[in-house]
């Protein structure tokens, strides 16, 4: 019923589910995409890790393939940071986050973007991409000659990153991909350009279905966009409206999954930057406050964490060892319920590696805190 209160446990398995992390689900990489809605891909191997955890049966080739068929896409989206997602829901929904892009580039640039005409920068770019397609440091140089005054970084960042539609050109996002990833339009990768209007209430519609029950602010935060309590408003009589256990107003889809909050919950790893530690303002649903400096460190980066019964439950690393071994290492933040669940991540994290290695018998250790 409206106003129905939420248990933190009922928020954190509403949570799981809807980012297929309560059970993994056999479904195309391209549809996976859409359910997510999309997965953080600053660091290349993340999306393929973020699926691993998530699909049956998952194989790198899965992602790859979508990449290179192009149904799915690497380009910058939520945030101004590279995402991987489904290459309609890049069309459809890019240019709604264009304030937040453009917002994101003139806070990174400040000085360095002032006195810039941004539309005729981006004609200049889009014209050296009808050329062939361009690395950051290509478009750089290829535009630093009209702008003599500016440095080639900026210029690059600009176009490239913020203010002109584009998408990387695969093998950009690969699992092993050497070497800088180069830029083309959508017209020329996707045979088309993004929706030139589209309706920013299907953003929220979208992080509701992906990350729901949530605040206004919640989805301000995930998408960098600002001044969305209109569209709240606007759509508040097509969602179910609940409340947190503070009692703060929680939107949600009718029908959108709130399972039990007491039912068994596997575990989980996460890689860095993934959407489930970034999709909300207040992160409690998911990580206990007091670990919050562990996982978000200086410097806007966000470490790779292990989900134990649904929470964060400490963070995980591999380093390369002599004889070209791979070691995994979970540090804990205290001592699981038993050692059952113990067990639980060392095997999911030998799982793990097996998958990254492509090859098992690597070392894991799970490290307790006192």
């Amino acid at each position: 019923m409206p106003g129905t209160t939420l248990s933190l446990r009922a928020l954190n398995r509403a949570l799981l589910a809807r980012q297929l992390l309560l059970a993994r689900e056999r479904i195309p990489v391209p549809d996976a995409l859409r359910r997510l809605f999309a997965l953080q891909a600053q660091v290349a191997k993340a999306p393929y890790i973020g699926l691993w955890s998530r699909l049956e049966g998952f194989t790198k080739n899965q992602l790859a393939g979508a990449l290179e068929e192009r149904d799915a896409v690497r380009a910058t989206f939520l945030r101004a940071t590279l995402q991987v997602l489904a290459a309609d829901d890049y069309l459809a929904l890019r240019a709604s986050l264009e304030p937040a892009l453009v917002k994101a580039m003139r806070g990174f640039m400040g000085t360095r973007a002032e006195g810039l005409d941004m539309a005729a920068l981006a004609a200049e770019a889009r014209a050296l991409l009808a050329e062939r397609p361009r690395t950051l440091g290509e478009m750089g140089e290829a535009l630093l000659p009209a702008h003599p005054d500016r440095d080639a970084a900026a210029l690059s960042y600009i176009t490239l990153r913020c203010h002109l539609p584009v998408v990387q050109r695969f093998p950009g996002g690969a699992w092993s991909a050497g070497g800088q990833a180069t830029y083309v339009t959508p017209e020329e990768w996707l045979g088309g350009p993004p929706a030139a209007a589209p309706d920013p209430g299907e953003l929220v519609r979208r992080h509701l279905a992906a990350f729901g029950p949530a605040t206004v602010k919640d989805v301000q935060s995930w998408s960098g966009l600002t001044g969305l309590t209109a569209v709240f408003r606007r759509l508040r009589p097509e969602l179910r409206v609940l409340r947190s256990p503070e009692g703060t107003e929680l939107y949600d889809l009718p029908g959108a999954p709130l399972p039990e909050e007491d039912g068994p919950v596997p575990v989980r790893f996460l890689p860095e930057y993934d959407n489930v530690l970034l999709a909300h303002q207040d992160r409690t649903r998911v990580l206990d406050p007091q670990y919050r400096s562990e996982v978000y460190r200086p410097g806007g980066r966000v470490r790779p964490v292990v989900l134990v019964d649904g929470f964060v439950g400490g963070v995980w690393g591999v380093k390369k060892e002599k004889a070209g071994r791979t070691r995994l290492t979970v540090d804990l933040f205290a001592g699981p319920g038993s050692a059952r669940e113990r067990d639980a991540v060392a095997d999911e994290a030998a799982r793990l590696l097996a998958f990254m290695t492509d090859e098992e018998g690597h070392p894991v250790d799970v490290r307790v805190r006192d």
